[in-house]
């Protein structure tokens, strides 16, 4: 299965019409032959009522007035007869149903996630991770159902309706249209009420979106919210947010049940049009009271299916605008681009030349016409002020952003123009938030990897000093991290990642203050384990503890975004320059 996207001649790519389209052909054409076995069995059942409603003639005049009691049990037989039908397509099409809805909608969340998977870092800037859950989930969930409302709306009720109408047109059609006389007046009032129910629901999934986000950041800063006393605050917040959804869900519950109450009204008016008509020509004889009756009880069946048909313009409202959300997700491109014909890298060439680089993220100036070499086997260390933005070029490297202007390579090729899993396989990468996940010790270190020997997972551990506390722990390897790695310690949580990096064994190494965060014992273990990842390893080391650096053999210092000197940590002493002041300041201490 597969999203369509919209094509660019389309006027409005989020019509309902476009929307139903790209539905159809991304995830619902793929049931169509169980959509077709549900719709049958759908109007075998709604025609059961057309069928009974027609059977009360005869039940009435020939059986109650006419006293023929042997036809009381073909007549009740046929009437048994319709209900046991019903109940089996019943069970048949809830069956056939839940499975295309479940199906498709899984398949949808599977799709949405692939392809946020594929967007870039910017992107994530831009959308905090309780609003893509959303996404994923909420705005899935919500249009889960109108697979199965409009086949049911298309066979049980639509189907229903004719037979209905049918059978009441067969009796008498003046009583009839006498019925439906008012039905033209809900034309305007639909309209209306539906463009209101797809804004208010629109911003009812804007601020269930807002809900979630702040329940991550609550749940993910939980011991920041303890330590600051901000249970009442985050409770207000919330709070606020949860009223404006219940409100906004009031409304929109209200302007859905609209249409049915107009439907009510109409209907209850044609019924006391059709007494009065009626009634004399029964009490003169014109007309049998099997007749009024099986008109009465077409009519009375018929009122449901109206219902739910005018109830289903409001819940496809509800599910367009998640549908719309969902497809401008699917329509948004990555802003990094892969080239036309990409060169593959070579692991054997490692040097890195960054010339002048430029990065901003909107107004602000991060990068400006950086430029530095390193040297391939060799240590290379970022060192500068807070903000001098050393950081961002680990992202530049792996194309996790692409810069503004200027040239990356590494081994003479631009990285623009590599194939992008190539280029991160070149890559392995211990930051000082270890980022762990939510399952075994074991899982983070080989993540799913099944190609890794138990000796070379061993060795691994062992290089990385997993092993000393791994073995200690009840279940070993099999121990959960906890979320974000939380039964862990930091030092853990690092020899953790180290021993990860080992094991992905790729020619560059990126560290990213590995031990600014740890005790002396930690950072001993720690250093010792990098030290032996590292060796014939092209590596940068991002650090604001100068004494981790002494022994890089190049030394970049950034500030404003420029490299402003280079060297080793005896000639930029020599220098007297921005390097020897943070040493001063930091030694200092």
């Amino acid at each position: 299965m597969r999203a369509v996207p919209h094509t660019p001649n389309q006027s409005d790519p989020y019509s309902s019409r476009v929307l139903f389209g790209r539905l159809w052909r991304g995830y619902l054409a793929d049931h169509k032959g169980t959509m077709a076995l549900a719709l049958i069995f759908m109007m075998i059942e709604g025609s059961t009522l057309a069928i009974l409603s027609y059977m009360l003639e005869p039940l009435f005049d020939r059986v109650f007035v006419g006293g023929e009691t042997q036809a009381i049990w073909w007549v009740g037989g046929a009437i048994f007869g319709l209900f046991l039908t019903r109940a089996v397509t019943l069970v048949i099409n809830r069956s056939l149903l839940t499975r295309i809805s479940l199906k498709s909608s899984t398949a949808m969340q599977i799709d949405l996630l692939r392809h946020i998977l594929t967007l870039d870092g910017r992107f994530f800037q831009d959308n905090p991770p309780g609003a893509l859950i959303e996404r994923v989930q909420g705005d899935t969930i919500a249009v889960q159902n109108i697979w199965s409302v409009v086949i049911t709306g298309l066979g049980r009720d639509a189907i229903a309706l004719i037979t209905l109408f049918g059978v009441a047109m067969s009796i008498d059609l003046r009583w009839t249209l006498f019925a439906l006389i008012g039905a033209p007046l809900l034309i305007l009032p639909t309209m209306a009420v539906q463009r209101y129910i797809r804004r208010k629901t629109d911003h009812l999934r804007t601020q269930a979106a807002a809900r979630a986000t702040r329940l991550d950041e609550v749940f993910h800063g939980i011991a920041a919210v303890k330590l600051n006393r901000m249970e009442d605050y985050q409770l207000s917040r919330f709070g606020h947010i949860v009223a404006s959804i219940v409100h906004g869900e009031v409304k929109s519950a209200a302007s859905r049940a609209l249409i049915p109450a107009l439907i009510d009204i109409v209907t209850g008016l044609g019924f006391l049009g059709v007494l009065v008509m009626a009634g004399p020509q029964i009490t003169e004889g014109d007309r049998t009271v099997g007749e009024f009756m099986a008109f009465f009880t077409a009519m009375a069946l018929a009122f449901q299916p109206l219902r739910r048909l005018g109830d289903m313009a409001g819940i496809w409202q509800v599910a367009a605008t998640s549908l719309t959300r969902i497809f401008r997700l699917f329509d948004t491109v990555p802003a990094i681009t892969i080239a036309a014909q990409p060169v593959a890298a070579d692991p054997g060439r490692t040097g890195i030349e960054m010339e002048d680089v430029h990065l901003s993220y909107g107004d602000h100036d991060v990068l400006r016409g950086l430029s530095f070499t390193a040297e391939p086997g060799r240590t290379t260390a970022i060192v500068g002020p807070s903000g001098a933005g050393k950081s961002t070029i680990f992202n530049l490297l792996t194309r996790i952003v692409d810069p503004g202007a200027g040239t990356i390579r590494i081994g003479g090729v631009p990285v623009a123009q590599m194939e992008l899993p190539a280029l991160r396989d070149l890559f392995s990468v211990v930051t000082q938030d270890a980022t762990l996940f939510d399952e075994t010790i074991r899982e983070n270190v080989l993540l799913g990897r099944c190609d890794i020997t138990d000796e070379t997972l061993q060795g691994a551990l062992a290089a990385a000093h997993v092993s000393d506390f791994a073995d200690r722990l009840p279940a070993g390897l099999d121990t959960p991290a906890g979320p974000r790695g939380s039964s862990l310690s930091g030092g853990q949580r690092q020899r953790v990642a180290i021993a990860r990096a080992l094991i992905r064994n790729a020619p560059i190494l990126l560290l990213d203050e590995a031990t600014s965060a740890l005790d002396a014992t930690s950072e001993a273990l720690v250093q010792e384990a990098l030290d032996k990842l590292s060796a014939g390893r092209t590596t940068l080391v991002i650090a604001h503890r100068l004494s981790t650096v002494r022994r890089a053999d190049r030394i970049v210092v950034v500030d404003r975004g420029r490299a402003v000197e280079q060297g080793t940590h005896e000639t930029l002493l020599a220098q007297d320059g921005l390097y020897a002041g943070l040493c001063r300041l930091q030694f200092s201490q």
